[in-house]
């Protein structure tokens, strides 16, 4: 059996990065913990040691790509050279271009009947990291007079579903013309929302991104 590595966080790692692809290429129900022991070339110990289930790795895994996503949000929005009336837009950009991976769709492995409480979940933990970041982003515009917002946080409570809504549409790969329409009406919707100028918001097609 190889050696763990002293530091758990890198042997965490390592059994995340092998795990990801196999999910991918394979399917998650698919995929069995020897699977991934076998790829990194240890013994199924050496998994459980670090995780009890199948399912802790997977949370594990979208905790990572949240962890990753809420630091390119915060890095973006904290940055000098971003106008405030651009803030809400490169959250919304960024939360779209973080679908998208060379293996596909984001998690696609996760959208079927047998694990959509996966989906929700990840829905729920996003949802949560976003509304605080949102609201400031909000009332900082209304200060700036970029938004009129009367009521910050019932724009979140309208604005997140709506994203949730083309995630899901994106996912279900509706036609073309219907998920052009969805996203323009989407836009507008935002902006309202906002109390924003028109063209404020623009969500890129996936073949923009």
């Amino acid at each position: 059996m190889a050696r763990p590595p002293q530091d758990p966080q890198i042997r965490i790692t390592e059994i995340l990065n092998a795990a990801e692809p196999l999910f991918y290429s394979k399917g998650y129900q698919e995929t069995a913990i020897g699977d991934i022991a076998k790829k990194m070339g240890v013994a199924y110990g050496v998994v459980y040691y670090y995780f009890k289930s199948k399912e802790e790795l997977l949370e594990a895994l979208i905790d990572r790509e949240l962890s990753n996503f809420m630091l390119k949000i915060k890095m973006a929005i904290h940055s000098k050279d971003i106008p405030v009336r651009n803030k809400f837009q490169l959250v919304i950009q960024t939360l779209f271009q973080s679908l998208y991976r060379d293996e596909g769709l984001l998690f696609k492995f996760l959208h079927n009947d047998r694990s959509i409480h996966f989906i929700d979940k990840l829905s729920r933990q996003g949802n949560k990291l976003l509304s605080p970041i949102l609201l400031e982003i909000i009332e900082e515009g209304n200060r700036n007079h970029y938004f009129n917002a009367a009521h910050p946080q019932a724009v979140i409570n309208i604005v997140l579903p709506i994203l949730d809504s083309l995630i899901e549409a994106i996912y279900e790969r509706v036609p073309a013309e219907l998920l052009r329409y969805q996203l323009k009406l989407a836009e507008e919707l935002i902006e309202t929302a906002l109390g924003a100028e028109k063209d404020t918001i623009h969500i890129a097609m996936n073949n923009e991104l």
